[in-house]
């Protein structure tokens, strides 16, 4: 629901939002009282000291104290417990109850602190009511230390722009009134959100690069935030009501193109070898990670094996590759890739906003010059991924409308002009000319990989790209299809990455406020529901929505009430594809998609012994929408990546004699 409102200003906490700290603080405080009960039954007769008066005194008169306050939390938790998230109507005395307890926050105070100067007065009496009136003085300021804590983790800067009478449901953005504050409440909060920016990347550098990141994510978080007004809780809760209903609707809804388009006449065995290629090329894009990544999958010996580099000078064999910055890394790619010292070309781990780290080698093996780039592993790299606008790419083809994400598309540049001007790639051809260019990638790397193997196809026909879990808001439309001829993407599960752009990011949002808007149960049971469905799992039938699993036409009142202002980036309509800002058009994920895709119900575990997958090539379209689970996260992993494509082939291999099984299939997307 709307944050509430307090002293005339919005907060970022609703009041449905206080039935876990209220419950909280409800057992600590029953808990002290009986305490303190049972002190001054046990030890009254025991007050004939000097200063015992004052203590029976503070022990009566905090025993009040604190029944009231306990009194006051307890209809404060019963209150928020009432109505729904759209529906604060039975909630509207939560913000004199909220009065009346910070009201109650002063005389606490005024005690606490004269039992403070009562103890250190040194009041010779009876020991442990001494020391019980020491842990009571202790909890109140450990009580009202966390209050105001809380309340600067739940304050909105921007909570005081809108008038405490303003409407909460969309205003018409004709009237030269709304478009005037529109634009206010945009400047603001694009500020509010660079100031943030700024604090958390702290430590990065403040070169022009930086600076534009700064500016490029503030406008991004500002525009997704702006037009609605959630608190934190309510994302939470729709996002658990969002894996509920999509594990009811059994699987989601693919649309038609899924079926009627098929993205080429692969077979079996060019699913086969390219899974093959995919599963040797991930050791490339592995070892851009450098020691961390290594150190990762081997907690137990990885700092053994690499530690010896880390304390070592540069020697012969480190002059063999250019480079920079290479302290622990070289060990632990060797020890990745399994290459000797004499096949590496160059190697740099020079890491700022919109430069990437990347190596390049000579792949015997496959007689391959593999160029491997780095996913995110720093602040740098994180203000790179959220440069998300579009901005053109200069390709020497005939592709029309030639759009890229401009942070990925920036890191691309980098890296080209490092394998272009710097005769990177001139020396690694003139040790073998006949080899053939390979780009590879996860993640960030992915995307930057993709974009690099389309800058490098007119002077390297037959180059090759390997995008491992790549973004999906990368390439125009028109660039996606020319891509597909010479670039495999590799996708693990629900893995959230490749399902990440603006436009599904919009799409979420608008899910989120239509399935809470449905919701006809509290936020706590809600809240409580998903933390054991998460971990425990269970029938996902009895779901606390209207909805039944699928999606209305028509928005409710209360999905506008959600809306500080009519977005244009936002649909009501659930048939319709979502319209995204200028600066954000819809982009698309690189080449042809194999898609690993688990069997069965998902659990939590990242990779179990008994987990099956099959390998399919997908269609784009299905990862048009963002999948809520356990694994979205996990399964972008490298490292878990690395560990099913190991049991993929390896089980492929065993089967290639029954093509039959399962996991051996080819499905046409």
């Amino acid at each position: 629901m709307p944050g509430m409102v307090l002293f005339g200003r919005r907060w970022a906490i609703a009041s449905d939002d206080l039935v876990f700290p209220g419950v909280f603080e409800l057992l600590v405080r029953v808990l002290w009282w009986v305490g303190i009960l049972m002190l001054y039954l046990m030890h009254r007769g025991k007050l004939d000291c000097p200063g015992g008066v004052l203590l029976s005194s503070y022990m009566i008169v905090l025993l009040v104290l604190l029944a009231v306050i306990i009194g006051t939390v307890s209809a404060i938790v019963c209150v928020s417990m009432k109505g729904t998230i759209c529906n604060p109507g039975p909630r509207k005395s939560m913000s004199k109850l909220l009065y009346v307890r910070l009201a109650l926050f002063l005389p606490e105070m005024v005690w606490a602190s004269l039992g403070a100067a009562w103890i250190a007065d040194g009041i010779q009496c009876n020991r442990t009511v001494g020391n019980g009136i020491i842990a009571t003085v202790v909890v109140s300021w450990l009580i009202i230390a966390s209050t105001m804590l809380t309340i600067l983790i739940v304050f909105d800067p921007l909570g005081g722009k809108a008038a405490p009478g303003a409407p909460l449901g969309p205003q018409p953005l004709d009237s030269r009134e709304s478009n005037q504050l529109l634009s206010g409440l945009k400047t603001a909060a694009t500020s509010v959100w660079e100031t943030r920016v700024r604090l958390l990347c702290c430590c990065v550098g403040r070169d022009d690069h930086t600076r534009v990141a700064f500016s490029s994510t503030a406008e991004l978080f500002s525009t997704y935030f702006s037009d609605t007004d959630l608190v934190p809780s309510d994302i939470a809760a729709g996002l658990a009501l969002l894996h509920q209903q999509q594990d009811h609707a059994r699987s989601p809804p693919e649309p038609t193109e899924v079926v009627t388009h098929s993205p080429g006449p692969f077979q079996e065995a060019d699913l086969d070898a390219e899974l093959e290629n995919c599963h040797h090329y991930m050791q490339f894009a592995a070892a851009a990670y450098g020691w961390p990544l290594y150190v990762y999958r081997n907690p137990f010996t990885g700092l053994c094996r690499v530690g010896g580099d880390c304390c070592r000078r540069s020697t012969t064999d480190y002059d063999l590759v250019g480079g920079d910055q290479l302290n622990c890394h070289f060990s632990s790619i060797l020890r990745t890739t399994g290459l000797q010292h004499r096949d590496f070309i160059h190697i740099s781990f020079h890491d700022k906003v919109y430069e990437l780290p990347f190596l390049v080698a000579l792949d015997h093996r496959k007689e391959s010059v593999v160029v491997a780039v780095r996913g995110t592993m720093s602040l740098q790299d994180i203000l790179t991924d959220l440069s998300a606008e579009s901005e053109p790419l200069d390709l020497e083809c005939e592709v029309q409308d030639c759009w890229a994400h401009k942070g990925i598309s920036q890191a691309a540049r980098y890296v080209y002009r490092r394998l272009v001007n710097d005769g990177i790639l001139s020396q690694a051809f003139s040790i073998a000319p006949e080899y053939r260019l390979v780009v590879v990638g996860h993640s960030l790397g992915a995307g930057a990989a993709a974009l690099l193997a389309l800058m490098l196809k007119s002077s390297h026909p037959q180059v090759r790209c390997y995008a491992f879990s790549p973004p999906r808001g990368l390439l125009s439309k028109s660039l996606y299809e020319y891509s597909k001829t010479f670039i495999v993407s590799l996708v693990l599960g629900k893995d959230v990455i490749p399902r990440l752009s603006v436009t599904n990011l919009e799409d979420l949002k608008r899910r989120i406020l239509r399935v809470i808007a449905h919701c006809n149960k509290p936020k706590y049971k809600i809240l409580l529901r998903g933390c054991w469905y998460e971990l425990f799992g269970g029938s996902p039938e009895d779901l606390p929505t209207d909805l039944d699993g699928g999606d209305l036409t028509q928005p409710l009142l209360g999905e506008h009430s959600l809306l500080v202002h009519g977005s244009p980036a936002y649909s009501f309509s659930s048939e319709s594809p979502l319209e995204s800002p200028t600066k954000y058009p819809p982009l698309y994920p690189p080449g042809r998609i194999i898609h690993l895709e688990e069997e069965g119900a998902s659990g939590s575990c990242s990779c179990s012994p008994a987990a099956r997958y099959t390998v399919r090539w997908a269609h784009e379209s299905e990862f048009s929408r963002i999948l809520i689970g356990p694994k979205m996260l996990t399964d972008h992993m490298p490292d878990v990546l690395m560990r099913v494509l190991d049991h993929v082939v390896s089980d492929r291999t065993a089967c290639v004699s029954c093509p039959a099984q399962g996991g051996s299939s080819v499905d046409q997307a």
